[in-house]
């Protein structure tokens, strides 16, 4: 089985900064997958984020947040990072971390496995 513990959510002001974290464990997870940060507000679907591939050569961007946000990871932690920089209030939402255990997807459907959530509010 493979565990993602989301972390580093929390409540900022417009214009502010914060840094999540996802920690991936378990004896099936394998660096080799790629990762990927979603959100979802509240009455909305999950929408993508952010994803990166297994080397971290490889990075795509949902275009409400590129320029802003930057995804990382460092395979020895097995840890995966979404810097979120200059936020807005529509940036509001539970964020989720997923591993996926093929390609580079950006839906939610082809990724396997899922965190539970930390909550971001950005304040107006």
């Amino acid at each position: 089985q493979v565990q993602l513990v989301e972390s580093g959510g929390g409540l900022v002001q417009a214009g502010g900064s914060l840094r999540l974290s996802c920690a991936a464990s378990g004896r099936t997870f394998r660096n080799s997958y790629a990762m990927g940060w979603f959100r979802q507000a509240p009455g909305k679907e999950r929408e993508f984020v952010a994803a990166i591939s297994w080397t971290g050569g490889s990075t795509y961007y949902a275009d409400s947040v590129k320029g802003r946000f930057t995804i990382s990871r460092d395979n020895a932690k097995n840890t995966v990072y979404l810097q979120m920089n200059r936020l807005r209030p529509e940036d509001t939402a539970v964020y989720y971390c997923a591993a996926a255990r093929v390609g580079l997807p950006r839906f939610s459907y082809e990724y396997d496995y899922w965190g539970q959530g930390t909550q971001v509010t950005v304040s107006s």
